[in-house]
């Protein structure tokens, strides 16, 4: 920091120019884009559809409202949004509320301007510091958010009259700079009422002072649609001085959504076992979020969050690993008997509808799970390609399958039934050849011969009895 301006005399002789905070985010927006930078790095899916509307009301200069379901990356990108800010910015030094040297407004640094001229010590502020973040609460005060009387201060000597006794809040605390109220819907009326001069005049008052501070803010928020609980709502006047309101939502696709699930999912395990998870599998934990956001059993106002699905895969893999923890195994391949433990990552993360809260959650996702199969059973294969094992199952054969029930124990109960291991060890090789080739390569086989059982009792052709985490088929 030593070679930037540390007097007002120097900053002048810099050339230094103040802008506009929106200003400086639209130039800066606009370098990026024509320099193919990205935006938002690790937010996916929201390419054509979300980015392009943050974009416009950057270029527009417009306070925004990010609107959406839970889990959809609202705060992550407002917490994104400081990049586009300068690396460095000056204010007078041990101003709190990073007055401009060249255009101070508290009286702290006016004054210390006044006495101190060209020699007014600068100091330096990073992006990072100029974003504040508040979680709507409501128990919230117009003092935590524009500033109050510091008795304090009045009772140290500084009279009533003097502006030395005034204590800012958050928002002339974020002044050129970001400042964002995340679950605005939260955040009482009465206190809403109070953004109405922040957001269209730009300028606080505080208490009785006739004091006018003009600050210069990207106001940001955050909130769920109005529907979504009844524990509040936005105000309208306080919506139409909000500039551009932008729609978030979730992965459009199944395989978006796994992309996101692996790329927020604790996949490195450290104790000494490695844990292979199979592309159909993936699809099965994000096939169990997308089928819940569309059931007529999940409250769709309160949304299916992507981390239930960053949470299943998470525990799906533990599962696995705990599995290779007590066998001994340095190897091991989540399969669908590990979807057991899926029902700990997806408890709080959907809200059933009223009738059906009943103790019925856990029978609920039991469903949900087997419908997942057999949607991803049926993308990928066919029961008529397995008529010799269903002739055999109904010839009395019978299979389990569990923690207990080693691969080679299962791959050898399997090997009676006509062609049904060269069938799987073709699936294998043909899905995942790299799992297939390694030490790992029977358990897949285990894991694909599994999700082949499991699709064929979903389409009724074979038996199945649960007991805990494992499972028989057959008679």
């Amino acid at each position: 920091m030593t070679d930037r301006p540390q007097t007002l005399r120097d900053l002048k002789a810099s050339g230094y120019r103040s802008r506009p905070v929106k200003q400086e985010l639209r130039e800066n927006l606009v370098a990026r884009l024509r320099n193919g930078q990205p935006l938002f790095p690790g937010i996916l899916g929201y390419e054509e559809t979300v980015v392009p509307q943050i974009v416009n009301a950057l270029l527009s200069q417009h306070d925004m409202l990010f609107l959406g379901l839970r889990g959809q990356g609202k705060t992550r990108m407002l917490r994104m949004l400081p990049a586009l800010l300068d690396e460095w910015l000056p204010v007078v030094a041990g101003s709190e509320i990073h007055d401009d040297p060249l255009a101070p407004l508290s009286k702290m640094a006016r004054d210390l301007v006044v006495a101190k001229g060209d020699d007014t010590p600068i100091a330096w502020v990073g992006r990072d510091d100029r974003y504040h973040e508040k979680l709507a609460t409501p128990d919230v005060t117009i003092a935590d958010l524009i500033g109050e009387i510091d008795l304090i201060k009045h009772a140290g000597g500084k009279e009533l009259s003097n502006e030395d006794v005034m204590h800012f809040g958050l928002i002339p605390r974020s002044h050129r700079g970001i400042f964002c109220i995340n679950e605005l819907p939260d955040l009482a009326p009465k206190i809403q009422v109070g953004l109405f001069n922040v957001l269209e005049e730009r300028d606080i008052q505080i208490r009785g002072f006739s004091v006018r501070l003009p600050l210069d803010l990207c106001l940001v928020f955050s909130a769920n649609p109005e529907d979504y609980t009844n524990r509040g709502r936005i105000v309208t006047p306080l919506k139409d001085r909000i500039g551009s309101v932008i729609r978030t939502h979730y992965p459009a696709s199944r395989d978006l959504g796994v992309q996101i699930m692996e790329e927020n999912a604790l996949t490195d395990r450290p104790a000494g076992v490695r844990v292979h998870a199979p592309r159909f599998l993936k699809e099965v934990v994000e096939e169990v979020s997308r089928l819940a956001r569309v059931s007529p059993h999940v409250n769709q106002a309160s949304g299916v969050s992507v981390r239930m699905s960053v949470a299943n895969f998470e525990n799906v893999l533990s599962n696995a690993e705990r599995r290779g923890i007590l066998t001994g195994r340095s190897d091991v391949v989540v399969r669908p008997i590990d979807l057991t433990a899926l029902s700990a990552g997806s408890r709080g993360k959907i809200e059933l509808a009223l009738s059906d809260e009943s103790g019925e959650e856990d029978t609920f996702l039991t469903r949900l799970v087997e419908e997942a199969i057999k949607n991803i059973f049926d993308s990928r294969l066919n029961a008529k390609m397995f008529l010799p094992a269903v002739e055999a199952f109904n010839a009395g054969k019978r299979i389990e399958m569990g923690d207990a029930v080693s691969p080679e124990a299962f791959l050898k109960e399997i090997d009676s039934i006509k062609g049904f291991r060269k069938q799987i060890e073709a699936l294998a090789n043909e899905w995942e050849p790299e799992i297939a080739r390694s030490s790992a390569g029977p358990e897949l086989q285990v894991a694909i011969a599994e999700l082949i059982l499991e699709g064929l009792y979903s389409h009724n052709k074979v038996n199945k009895k649960r007991k805990g985490g494992n499972a028989a088929f057959g008679l």
